[in-house]
C-alpha cells in the first residue's frame, strides 16, 4: 500500500528529561489512522544534513484536536536536527507506518511492560485497551531520565518504576518485576517494547510461565515502507526461518516468532 507523506506542523514542544523531546503536530490524516505501535518515519531537516528520515514510535493520539505526540531521544545529528525544531514550523512526516499491537476483549489482564525509549508507544497502547486491569513495568537507566509517570498513572490500575541504579522505585530490571507478577498467575498476555536484551528476557520469562507476548523491535531502518533490507529480522516459519523487515511486516510480532541472535 502506498505510504503518503503529511507536511504537519509542530504544535507543541518540551523537553522532558535531559536530552528527551516530547513533540506534538497536528495532522488529521495520521491521528485518525494511527494505531498504538505504529511508528513515524521523520524528515529530520532540508539538504543533507538528515538524508535518512528517522522511525520515531507514535507516542499518543487527540482524534478530536487531530494532534499526533511522539517523544524521542537526542541520539545523533538527525535527532539533533528535529530537536531544533519549534513550535509553528512544519515537518515532513511519511505515516502511520508499521503493524500494530493486536486487541483482545479475551484478554482481561494485560502487563505492559517498557525499557528506556521502549516506553513511548505503550502509552498509547496503554490507553486503547479496554481492560479495566492493566499493568505497566517502566525501566530507566536512573531517576533523571524517568518520563510518562503521570501519563501511565492516568490509565493504568498497578504501575511501576524501576531504575538500574535504584535511584527512583524498584531497584533493578523490570524483568523481575514481571516474572513475579506472571508468578502470581494474574496475567493473560504482556505487551513490551525495548532494547533487545530486554525483549529477549521477557520472551523468555512468558514461555518459562505460558503467557503469551506481543513484543515490539527496535531496529536501525533506512526507507520504513520495505524497500531497503537495512531492518530485516528473523522471523520462524514453515520452512524453519525467514527474513522480514521490522519496518513493514513489524514492529510487531507474537513473541514466538522472534529468532533472537545467541
Amino acid at each position: 500500500m502506498f505510504k503518503q507523506n503529511h507536511l504537519c506542523k509542530i504544535s507543541n514542544k518540551k523537553e522532558i528529561a535531559p536530552g528527551i523531546i516530547d513533540m506534538r503536530i497536528i495532522s488529521q490524516e495520521i491521528a485518525q489512522q494511527a494505531k498504538p505501535g505504529q511508528f513515524l518515519n521523520i524528515k529530520c531537516d532540508n539538504g543533507l544534513n538528515a538524508i535518512l528520515r528517522r522511525p520515531i514510535s507514535i507516542c499518543d493520539v487527540d482524534v478530536e484536536k487531530n494532534e499526533v505526540r511522539f517523544v524521542f531521544q537526542i541520539k545523533g545529528e538527525g535527532t539533533k536536527l528535529l530537536a531544533s525544531k519549534t513550535i509553528g514550523d512544519c515537518i515532513d512526516i511519511l505515516g502511520p507506518l508499521g503493524t500494530s499491537y493486536t486487541l483482545e476483549t479475551k484478554y482481561a489482564k494485560p502487563l505492559l511492560i517498557g525499557g528506556g525509549i521502549g516506553v513511548f508507544p505503550l502509552l498509547m497502547l496503554a490507553k486503547s485497551i479496554s481492560a479495566q486491569n492493566i499493568t505497566a513495568y517502566l525501566g530507566f537507566r536512573n531517576k533523571d531520565m524517568v518520563v510518562l509517570e503521570e501519563d501511565f498513572n492516568k490509565v493504568c490500575s498497578e504501575m511501576q518504576i524501576a531504575t538500574d541504579d535504584g535511584s527512583y522505585g524498584y531497584k533493578g530490571y523490570v524483568t523481575q518485576l514481571m516474572e513475579e507478577k506472571l508468578k502470581q498467575g494474574k496475567t493473560d498476555i504482556v505487551y513490551a517494547c525495548g532494547p533487545q536484551p530486554m525483549l529477549k528476557m521477557v520472551n523468555s520469562i512468558c514461555k518459562t510461565y505460558a503467557v503469551p507476548c506481543q513484543i515490539s523491535l527496535e531496529q536501525r531502518m533506512g526507507c520504513g515502507i520495505g524497500a531497503c533490507l537495512v531492518c530485516a529480522c528473523k522471523i520462524k516459519s514453515d520452512s524453519a526461518w525467514e527474513y522480514k523487515h521490522v519496518c513493514k511486516d513489524g514492529p510487531v510480532f507474537w513473541g514466538n516468532e522472534v529468532m533472537f541472535d545467541e
